[in-house]
């Protein structure tokens, strides 16, 4: 199934959110924003139905709620022969230059998480608190 890709890749942003956010004191992820590669093949909506179905779950109550922050990057690579870089879709990766076959992927893999906002309850905040009261970025 299409979305099994998807659910395993968001489980394991949440995962990384979730204990960022515990380690922080959070009591509520407000926005998780991330980097997704279109060489990962993953598709934007369908994480998007896996961040919902997954934030429900109590294992990720943190998440509940949460907005989600998706940046698609386009695929961007350098020719091994004549050094030029260019953004190219998933399937045509040919040097446009010189047409050259030997080239390295430099951009469009990444899946990463770029921020996370949480909420933190005022009493767990110390003397000097956040200079946004009831927020911060992990």
């Amino acid at each position: 199934e299409r979305i099994m890709h998807e659910l395993g890749i968001m489980t394991g942003v949440l995962d990384a959110v979730q204990t960022s956010a515990k380690q922080a004191g959070a009591d509520r992820v407000l926005k998780v924003s991330l980097s997704v590669g279109e060489m990962t093949e993953a598709i934007e909506d369908a994480l998007r139905f896996a961040f919902e179905a997954l934030s429900e779950q109590r294992e990720y109550a943190l998440c509940a709620g949460a907005e989600l922050d998706i940046t698609m990057v386009c695929p961007r690579s350098r020719c091994l022969e004549c050094g030029a870089e260019y953004d190219h879709d998933r399937f045509h990766m040919l040097c446009p230059e010189c047409g050259s076959f030997a080239t390295e992927l430099i951009a469009g893999r990444e899946l990463q998480i770029d921020s996370i906002e949480v909420d933190i309850p005022d009493d767990e905040e110390e003397g000097a608190a956040a200079a946004e009261p009831g927020s911060a970025d992990a």
